[in-house]
């Protein structure tokens, strides 16, 4: 079964099938629209695909995050094909169908907000997820501005490219909107020099207060918006002394903490959600965001909070057609029932021991390996031309990645510079597979340096 397999690739890439295929998306769709792979999927299940051509790849990208519990697990397929016969879509805005309700409920569940009682609204993307999070936080406490850090993505509409970082996902497309400011993200790797993690983090700490300074007094901001583990931004990690201390701040000057989990969540980290470490720290969010892994490759997204918050937004702001789709909602409840049963957080965290101890050894004996980072099976190596210099190795990256496809394994870069590999393996990844992908990776390295 393919789900057993291992890489193994028959024609060179691309394929004559794929190669057909991809002449046409030329033509069709958008340059911009960029993909850097020379394979056309036919059909995938766990952790593998097989392309157009019958070659065989192992996939450590899960198209970013969105399939932590595999491709195609039967289980799933099922549960979708079984809602399908009864209806598709029902608009929660005209008639309520019951997955939705099911869904909020284990939601509130699950999600470690900061209060008890929760409420849970659904919508389709990360990046609306995470608009109508800042929607809720300004309707809720009638503020108009917002805080994010440095390094951060959290989407591409006009509202959240203006809030991520990262300005080439933005290019030209202004004016943004008013009132979005940001601070640094302690990126510990690139911090100041000389500095130890406690004098950085209060560095970093000093460097946000100066935003209630120059950018927006505190009694105009109605929340700060942070991803625990940075995804586009490189695989940072928040450091849980630096949270507790914004966590502390924003209950001082009343400020909502919106996590963006939408691509940490769903057992990524070893937990549900990293903001399940942030609660048991005692600095649990306000409001979370998630999307991608809820529900197994089906468009769906969440926006969880306090029922106090929820209850706070005047009517008319949130909702939408298709948010909390019949389909999509049978196929979260699904996802959320395999993970749990199937202890995946578990299955996480012995996968990201394996591969953290491959990454270390690589990080002694590399010299362009600059730093490995991340929580449980979110893992980022960094390459640099040289360990002092910490310069960004983006050549080496982008042939590391062409290498690794040409032999069966797909991985993406991440950064600022493009000079990070990620890692967001499927969950059900088998150790087989896992160790023929790390055999590839390192042979990617020893070949490319």
């Amino acid at each position: 079964m393919l789900k057993d397999a291992l890489p193994k690739i028959n024609t060179p890439l691309p394929g004559p099938k794929a190669s057909a295929i991809l002449k046409r998306r030329k033509e069709a769709m958008p340059n911009a629209i960029k993909s850097v792979y020379p394979c056309v999927i036919n059909r995938g299940e766990g952790a593998m695909i097989e392309d157009v051509d019958g070659n065989i790849f192992l996939d450590w990208v899960g198209g970013v995050g969105v399939l932590n519990i595999g491709y195609s697990h039967p289980e799933l397929v099922e549960a979708v094909k079984e809602q399908a016969d009864k209806y598709f879509h029902a608009m929660m805005n005209i008639i309520t169908h019951e997955g939705y309700i099911k869904l909020a409920e284990k939601m509130n569940q699950i999600v470690p907000v900061k209060a008890a009682k929760r409420k849970t609204m659904f919508a389709n993307s990360g990046a609306e997820a995470v608009e109508n999070a800042v929607k809720v936080a300004k309707s809720y406490t009638g503020r108009p501005n917002i805080i994010v850090f440095s390094g951060a993505f959290h989407g591409r509409t006009l509202l959240t490219s203006t809030m991520t970082a990262k300005k080439a996902y933005a290019s030209g497309v202004g004016p943004f909107p008013d009132g979005v400011y940001r601070a640094e993200f302690p990126y510990l790797y690139r911090g100041p020099e000389g500095y130890s993690e406690e004098s950085a983090i209060a560095y970093y700490i000093k460097k946000l207060e100066m935003v209630f300074e120059e950018a927006s007094p505190a009694e105009y901001v109605a929340a700060m918006v942070m991803e625990p583990v940075q995804g586009e931004g490189g695989f940072i990690p928040a450091p849980m002394e630096w949270v507790k201390a914004v966590r502390k701040i924003c209950d001082e000057k009343g400020i909502l903490l919106i996590a963006d989990e939408v691509q940490t969540g769903f057992a990524r980290s070893g937990r549900m959600f990293v903001s399940n470490y942030w609660a048991e720290a005692g600095c649990a969010p306000d409001i979370l965001a998630s999307a991608k892994s809820i529900a197994g490759g089906i468009p769906l997204s969440a926006i969880t909070a306090s029922a106090e918050i929820f209850n706070g937004v005047k009517n008319g702001i949130i909702g939408g057609t298709f948010g909390g789709n019949a389909l999509a909602c049978t196929s979260a409840l699904k996802v959320i029932e395999i993970i749990e049963r199937d202890d995946l957080c578990s299955r996480s965290l012995e996968i990201a021991k394996k591969c953290r101890g491959e990454f270390d050894l690589w990080l002694e004996k590399y010299e362009e390996v600059g730093e490995v980072r991340g929580i449980g099976c979110m893992t980022g190596i960094e390459f640099v031309t040289d360990k002092k210099s910490k310069s960004p190795n983006t050549k080496l990256v982008s042939d590391i990645i062409e290498y690794c496809v040409r032999h069966g394994l797909i991985v993406e870069s991440a950064g600022a510079y493009s000079n990070v590999i990620r890692f967001l393996c499927p969950l059900v990844v088998t150790d087989a597979q896992l160790e023929s992908g790390l055999d590839i990776l390192r042979s990617a390295i020893e070949a490319c340096r």
